[in-house]
């Protein structure tokens, strides 16, 4: 079973270099994060009050949650194209278990994803004044918690949008509008009750939450809540997918 895994995954990371909008989509926020903390990084060290608050304290969570979401929508894509291809159909016919062509999805994001924050952190350490006390290993862990998550969402939506073409307007038009009531541009208290009672059943809020903390150096201790509510909706959205998703 590993060795069809290893074999599919590498199969899929090919595929998925070769495609150049998913591959652009992918280093797109780490280009962003480069160029704002190359434009505005001085102002930083300097502690410039004309620098937006979103940049000077939260462009590292904007980015590391904007290269979950091009997982996710890449994610959605391309299995709403395999689908109507009859890929899934025929994969589904070899000897490899459903959940082991899944699986190797999952991989294949998540190692995008942390080469992409590797990369944003590493071009970035030159002009974003990030501390040195910054637990980047502790930042990387939490992110990918929080891409997983989000890439079990990711197959939920998969499962139901009708064709490829309506999977990556219908996954923009449910995942981004997430963050706006997450809690990275508004402070939650400032929200009216009903943004925060939906916010609250939704995993950017979670993710949002643990990815500022841990960025900020607080302990993993402080955050059960949200990794106890990321378990939850990760079990959530994994046990409906597995119900409704269709193979062909």
């Amino acid at each position: 079973m590993l060795h069809g895994l290893w074999r599919l995954t590498w199969l899929e990371i090919k595929i998925f270099a070769r495609e150049p909008l998913g591959l652009i989509g992918s280093v797109l926020p780490a280009f962003i994060f480069i160029g704002l903390g190359r434009a505005l990084g001085p102002r930083m060290r300097g502690g410039s009050a004309g620098v937006p608050p979103i940049v000077a304290r939260d462009l590292p969570i904007v980015s590391a949650l904007a290269i979950a979401a091009g997982a996710v929508l890449s994610l959605v894509t391309i299995v709403a194209v395999y689908r109507e291809g009859g890929i899934l159909r025929r994969l589904r016919a070899t000897p490899l278990r459903p959940y082991t062509i899944l699986t190797a999805h999952v991989i294949v994001k998540l190692l995008f994803t942390a080469a992409t924050l590797a990369a944003m952190v590493l071009a970035g350490r030159r002009y974003f004044p990030m501390g040195a006390d910054v637990p980047l290993l502790s930042f990387t862990i939490a992110l990918l918690l929080c891409t997983v998550t989000i890439l079990s969402m990711g197959f939920l939506i998969a499962s139901v949008v009708p064709t490829a073409r309506f999977a990556q307007p219908i996954g923009t038009l449910i995942l981004y509008p997430m963050l706006a009531v997450s809690g990275l541009f508004v402070a939650p208290d400032s929200m009216p009750a009903i943004v925060r009672l939906v916010g609250r059943v939704l995993p950017l809020t979670y993710a949002v939450s643990l990815l500022r903390g841990i960025w900020e150096g607080e302990a993993w201790s402080a955050h059960v809540g949200d990794v106890a509510m990321l378990a939850l909706l990760f079990a959530v959205f994994t046990g409906a997918s597995a119900r409704v998703f269709r193979w062909e």
